[in-house]
């Protein structure tokens, strides 16, 4: 039975240059004597250094944790120390830096102590996890997450697994190589994928151009009992893009505001299926991968490569030629210039291009749009480029986003067509990140905006809190002081009928005093001199008849007092 084969709109047929870098088998790269091991190498947040200076680390040990679901670890490449933990300059168009482990290598490259596993007795949850720490992301060039694009949908059921082996950009070989050298591991790594989804049917699309990788999984696929479905697809750029292979695989059109899972389907690249199962059954994370090395060298060739190698040292592979004037990593419809040679390769690099002014001559000046049209014919999106242009060139970024400039893949085909020799992905990225940053600052401004607020509540709340703890103690106080025994002298002080006078309250206190004292020696127990000598009651008799006399005085002394307030107050 024949597969129905459909098309996607637009599209380019370049130059292909792909013959060079497939003379010869995947080389394995010698041994840098540095690598600058990036953090942050995928979609998502940025894992969390797990290791510090001086540390000795083995090759395949965690040295970066992955922050959350949508994230993934990252491993040491090989055996050595790790010299620093520190900026620098990333494999990215900015040339900014980001956070790196650099590991001078010891040379004797020594194992983690790997666990081969079964997955079939594992829960699926628990292979998402071993994908996600091993490091496995989409080699295809986005990079995202492998394990959370596993999780099928409660939803809506799973009609097709796509798995892409297009690889449509010119020069790119990686995948054909890989297909070709290890297909067998390459669909043992789909069956995974299979599992864990349940699809009805697995479809692999390969591009006609490659019919030695079409033939080696057939015959893996053959000798492994599965019922996949290798198929070649038209050579057309982009074919490799997810939602154009989708289309001509199964006839789905995935619309801008969803994902392929609404539709039933999900995508892989062949070299995500290969690592995933690496990981698996071998124990192994991902710390290298296959790069093309082509362009303007005397040797293309396919190599498998440590992550974080440096550039500088990579190249050296190639022999770049005497007129060498710059690096791409990727294709030349959607790669970028290396800022550095410094720069390592990371696990999106899945092509070095070496530049020169006979291969990629300069550019014509750019020219005004006149408007023809030609490079909505070529969108794949079905877009209008040149009114996605106009806005951008003017900074007018909300009528870029009505012409829905978020759903450009940036492939390049429309500047590729465009006679006026307008870099319009240029414009589009450059519309995108003004977007971006606008929106950053929009959050950023709603965020404090929304701190003032509840700083201004909160210190209404804790005045309101105060003063109901204020009001709360004056209650209670006025409560205690009102169930209190008043005594003679307080009494005598606030009296209504008796001025308020302070020396009369205080000679009332003192003569309840001396009354008070009076009472208590009346009532005290007479005293036991039994046991004393003759001398010793004497003298107590003695200090008693001295006492007399003061003691008539004080019981005198408040009825003087007494009739002394009362002459007073008449």
């Amino acid at each position: 039975m024949l597969q129905q084969l459909f098309k996607f709109k637009g599209g380019v047929k370049p130059q292909t240059s792909k013959t060079s870098s497939l003379h010869e088998p995947i080389g394995q790269a010698p041994l840098p004597a540095r690598l600058i091991v990036p953090l942050h190498q995928s979609i998502g947040g940025t894992p969390n250094p797990l290791v510090e200076a001086g540390e000795h680390v083995l090759k395949g040990q965690l040295i970066g944790g992955a922050d959350g679901w949508i994230s993934s670890a990252v491993h040491a490449p090989t055996s050595g120390t790790v010299l620093a933990i520190e900026e620098h300059i990333a494999a990215h168009p900015s040339g900014l830096s980001t956070l790196s482990v650099i590991i001078e290598p010891d040379g004797r490259d020594e194992w983690i102590e790997r666990t081969p596993l079964d997955y079939r007795t594992l829960p699926p949850e628990r292979v998402r996890e071993i994908l996600r720490d091993a490091g496995v992301v989409g080699l295809g060039g986005a990079v995202f997450p492998s394990h959370a694009k596993l999780t099928a949908s409660k939803t809506v059921p799973m009609d097709e697994l796509v798995i892409n082996g297009a690889e449509c950009e010119p020069f790119i070989t990686c995948d054909d190589l890989l297909m070709r050298e290890r297909a067998e591991d390459v669909i043992r790594g789909v069956a995974i994928f299979r599992d864990l989804l349940m699809p009805k049917r697995v479809l692999i699309g390969i591009e006609d151009n490659k019919p030695e990788a079409v033939a080696a999984l057939e015959k893996a696929v053959q000798a492994l009992g599965e019922n996949f479905e290798v198929i070649a697809v038209p050579t057309r750029y982009p074919a490799g893009g997810a939602k154009q292979l989708i289309r001509v695989l199964t006839g789905k059109e995935v619309p801008a505001a969803k994902r392929s899972t609404d539709l039933g389907v999900q995508c892989f690249n062949v070299a995500t299926a290969y690592t995933a199962y690496r990981a698996v059954a071998h124990g192994e994370p991902v710390i290298s991968r296959i790069v093309t090395l082509t362009g303007n060298v005397e040797h293309p060739r396919n190599w498998e490569v440590l992550i974080g190698t440096p550039l500088r040292e990579f190249i050296q592979l190639g022999k770049p030629k005497n007129d060498t004037n710059g690096y791409l990593m990727g294709g030349p419809m959607m790669g970028f210039e290396m800022p550095s040679l410094d720069a390592p390769l990371v696990k999106a690099t899945n092509c070095i291009i070496a530049a020169s002014p006979t291969l990629f001559p300069q550019p014509p000046p750019e020219m005004p749009c006149i408007r023809c049209g030609a490079c909505a014919e070529a969108c794949p999106h079905e877009l209008q480029p040149f009114e996605m242009y106009w806005f951008a060139h003017a900074k007018n970024f909300g009528k870029t986003q009505e012409y829905n400039i978020f759903d450009c893949i940036e492939c390049g085909c429309c500047s590729y067509v465009c006679p006026s020799h307008i870099p319009l992905v240029q414009y589009f990225r450059f519309a995108k990140s003004e977007i971006w940053a606008r929106e950053r600052d929009k959050k950023a401004s709603d965020l404090a905006k929304a701190r003032f607020e509840f700083r201004n509540l909160r210190d209404e709340r804790e005045k309101a809190e105060k003063a109901e703890r204020l009001a709360k103690a004056a209650a209670a106080k006025a409560v205690e002081k009102k169930a209190a025994p008043v005594d003679s002298g307080a009494a005598l002080a606030t009296s209504p009928d008796a001025p308020v006078n302070a020396d009369v309250a205080k000679k009332a206190t003192i003569a309840a005093a001396i009354e008070r004292a009076r009472v208590q020696r009346e009532t005290a127990e007479p005293k036991n001199t039994d046991g004393l000598t003759i001398a010793q009651r004497k003298e107590i008799a003695e200090i008693e008849a001295r006492r007399a006399p003061l003691l008539a005085s004080e019981q005198t002394a408040p009825n003087a007092e007494t009739q002394r307030t009362q002459s007073t107050d008449t």
